[in-house]
């Protein structure tokens, strides 16, 4: 393309010149005056030359002009002797206007280039600065995040056993007081609400324990069907509740690498917040295959689904969508799999549901390893 736009420059010059000399050649001196325009109409494709090729282009046109005007200056004008002096001149100035047209030219392709390399440097630093800026704020956002959960760890471990104690013995009171009441009677219902309330309070509590504290996980082989019929169990009764249908297809033939009770607690998570998003009704579909020697396990379902901004914070702690959440689930999930070296990942777009994607590594992989060390 370039070269395509300097060979029709270079053509036009000499279309120029050709044409502006041919007039000379073709009027007699008896027209003077339109010899005078003709010379001046020379300056055209000098200053053109110039600007398109710096210094070369404008002396170089310069010279081609002279070349192609001498001629006429000795044969046509030869019998007026007295004008050759000013028509010398104007070969000279031809020249001169030439050289400075091209090195004006050349010093201002210099600055400019010299300008975009400027540009370029800043526009470098400022993309580096801000990259500087982002990794001060990441930074500043994970010691936030640390001092946090370093807090956190500290509350629980000393708070457990002072809370855990009245909890449990309030629930105690509360089974022996539904025990005297009968179904019908509406202080068992009252009775009830209390257990399950108290329950719920020892539940968050035993999330945030969960994910203040670095389990070590105990690693073995086990087969993932076992592992999921029992956390669907576990679920059976809210999930009828719900009124959610939960289809389950496991094609793994396989042993997964990693321990079965955080797998399970991992799963679970999923499951509940399957089940506390889908409140009338809907499906959960659990799909467990194999693909490039790792277990991909997808749970799908039809709830409302999140915002690109929900979904990129869905694993963040303390991040909760409803107003009873703790925040903790899904990133006690996200934590149990990268500890697994397994990977996790969402898609969901509003009103259109969302699913789970895990991949986790078989144990043939790596023997009775199975996962990445933690």
């Amino acid at each position: 393309m370039m070269w395509k736009k300097t060979s029709f420059r270079v053509i036009l010059l000499l279309i120029l010149v050709a044409g502006i000399s041919a007039l000379h050649y073709t009027t007699t001196t008896h027209h003077s005056h339109l010899h005078d325009v003709y010379r001046r109409l020379y300056y055209i494709p000098i200053v053109l030359g110039g600007i398109w090729f710096g210094v070369r282009g404008g002396l170089g046109t310069s010279l081609f002009i002279s070349v192609a005007y001498l001629p006429h200056v000795l044969m046509q004008w030869g019998h007026l002797p007295w004008t050759a002096p000013e028509r010398y001149l104007e070969i000279m100035m031809y020249n001169v206007i030439g050289a400075l047209t091209g090195t004006l030219m050349a010093k201002e392709y210099a600055q400019r280039l010299r300008a975009e390399a400027a540009a370029v440097q800043l526009q470098e630093s400022y993309d580096q600065l801000r990259q500087q800026a982002d990794l001060i704020l990441e930074i500043e956002d994970q010691l936030r995040q640390a001092d946090r959960l370093t807090t956190l760890g500290e509350l629980s471990a000393g708070l457990a056993h002072e809370i855990r104690n009245p909890l449990g013995s309030i629930r105690g009171t509360a089974e022996i007081l539904q025990s005297a009441f009968t179904i019908e009677d509406r202080y068992h219902e009252f009775t009830t609400i209390l257990i399950n309330e108290v329950d719920r309070l020892n539940q968050v509590l035993e999330n945030y324990l969960n994910y203040a504290r670095q389990s070590p996980s105990e690693q073995q082989q086990f087969f993932l069907a076992p592992v999921l019929d029992e956390v669907i169990q576990l679920t059976a009764v809210k999930a009828r509740k719900n009124q959610v249908v939960v289809d389950v297809e496991v094609d793994v033939t396989s042993p997964v690498a990693g321990d079965a009770s955080q797998y399970k607690q991992a799963f679970l998570n999923l499951i509940l917040n399957a089940l506390q998003v889908m409140t009338e009704g809907g499906c959960l579909s659990i799909i467990a295959t194999t693909r490039d020697n790792r277990v991909v396990l997808r749970f799908c379902d039809t709830g409302p689904g999140l915002s690109e901004e929900q979904r990129q914070k869905v694993f963040q702690p303390f991040y909760t969508t409803r107003s009873k959440g703790t925040g903790l689930g899904l990133a006690i999930t996200e934590r149990i799999v990268h500890n697994h070296g397994g990977t996790i990942q969402v898609e969901s777009l509003l009103k259109q549901g969302c699913c789970f994607e895990l991949c986790l590594p078989l144990a043939h992989l790596n023997g009775h390893k199975g996962a990445a060390d933690v």
